[in-house]
């Protein structure tokens, strides 16, 4: 095990784009961390309204007289929490399910007709329909990313379980008497944990730009300070594209989403190369 963590951190290190996805997401994360020791003021202190950029707020104020670098640093917070809780929880379940659909296989049968019908659903139409019904709120978002994330990780988990269930050191245990909670925890959940881990990032990278999107369309936590909500209030001030405003006010927090997405991106393609060589890839 040791020595598959090292030959993995020796393959992940070669990748340059893995590389620079990692420290993008770290670079965050640390920001989201110490939000309250990096920020100069507190996101819902006001002061006075739409200023320009100046010595006292690096990006200005908006339309109610919020800093809008404060309320940057601490909406890392929010987007990253609600990302990767979603993802995590999802994952979670898509593995558990996606283990007992593969390794059962009547039950799997039965259950993989639930998931397409999961995935026959446009997902981010039906969310956004959801979402509008829901009282506005972190811990309701993540219950719709949840509910609509599952599914992916089920049925990848599933394709390999199926692969795996019938090598021969699987069926050396079962005949020793092995039960199948003891073959499925010891011998099969450890060989999807890489693909465990390659569909958690993807996930969380979906998670982003779906919360982003519902937060610009005003179904976000009004109360909360996100990356989304911050594009929103910009959006809906009458004059942020016949005025420089959209460069100190929009443009910052589009590109905190556009730089998370892409460095989650970067990693997962790292990640699926290294868990699968038939895919690996030229990475510059």
């Amino acid at each position: 095990m040791i020595e598959d963590t090292i030959a993995f951190l020796k393959g992940y290190k070669n990748s340059v784009i893995g590389l620079v996805g990692l420290g993008i997401l770290i670079f965050f994360v640390v920001v989201a961390i110490f939000a309250p020791y990096i920020a100069p003021y507190d996101p819902h202190e006001m002061y006075k309204p739409v200023r320009h950029p100046n010595s006292d707020h690096l990006l200005g104020t908006n339309h109610i007289g919020q800093d809008i670098l404060s309320e940057l640093i601490y909406g890392t917070r929010v987007s990253l929490f609600i990302a990767f809780i979603s993802s995590i929880i999802a994952s979670y379940i898509g593995t558990s399910l996606g283990l007992i659909a593969g390794y059962f296989e009547k039950f799997g049968f039965f259950f993989m007709r639930i998931v397409d019908g999961f995935l026959a659903i446009p997902r981010l139409p039906l969310i956004i329909v959801i979402a509008a019904f829901m009282r506005p709120s972190i811990w309701n978002l993540i219950f719709i990313f949840v509910f609509f994330g599952w599914p992916f990780t089920a049925r990848i988990i599933r394709s390999e379980v199926l692969s795996l269930r019938n090598r021969p050191y699987v069926d050396a245990v079962r005949m020793l008497g092995a039960g199948n909670f003891y073959i499925l925890c010891r011998h099969i959940l450890p060989n999807v944990i890489p693909l465990v881990v390659v569909q958690l990032i993807m996930e969380a990278s979906h998670v982003v730009l779906a919360e982003a999107s519902l937060s610009f369309l005003g179904l976000g936590d009004p109360t909360t300070k996100s990356w989304g909500m911050i594009l929103h209030y910009a959006f809906e001030y009458p004059t942020i594209f016949i005025s420089d405003l959209w460069k100190w006010w929009m443009l910052p927090a589009g590109l905190c989403i556009t730089f998370t997405i892409l460095s989650l991106t970067f990693i997962g393609y790292a990640l699926e190369d290294l868990v699968n060589p038939r895919l690996r890839r030229e990475i510059l």
